[in-house]
């Protein structure tokens, strides 16, 4: 594996198929300026995040702070990603279904107990 470097992760651009599969810009949670600066600055900012490469100046710092909550993000590209943190990481809306999870086949299977006993008189 290539060693990573701040203007390889700067070259390649940055998408989310999996939450974002139209693209940011298509998306309507992001300005023009925030999508073009996620797809631009995503991948350095992912690696940063992860620990894939280590900050290497005042930038990076400046920006690892306001990514982990640290310091208020200051810059467009900080601002972005910071948004796009909170956006892929909300917490999943509740259903009209109620919130209770599937029952497995194990459930549905009723004890002799459980049956209703009906007296049906004619």
């Amino acid at each position: 594996m290539s060693q990573l470097t701040k203007e390889t992760l700067l070259k390649r651009l940055f998408h989310d198929p999996k939450n974002y599969p139209y693209g940011f810009s298509r998306s309507g949670d992001f300005s023009i300026s925030e999508s073009k600066a996620l797809s631009e600055y995503g991948c350095l900012f992912a690696a940063l995040v992860d620990g894939h490469y280590a900050p290497t100046d005042a930038e990076d710092k400046q920006f690892l702070n306001a990514a982990l909550g640290h310091v208020d993000p200051a810059s467009v590209q900080e601002r972005a990603w910071v948004k796009y943190q909170k956006r892929i990481n909300r917490p999943k809306t509740g259903s009209i279904y109620g919130s209770r999870p599937v029952a497995n086949v194990e459930d549905d299977e009723v004890d002799s107990s459980d049956e209703l006993d009906l007296d049906l008189e004619s």
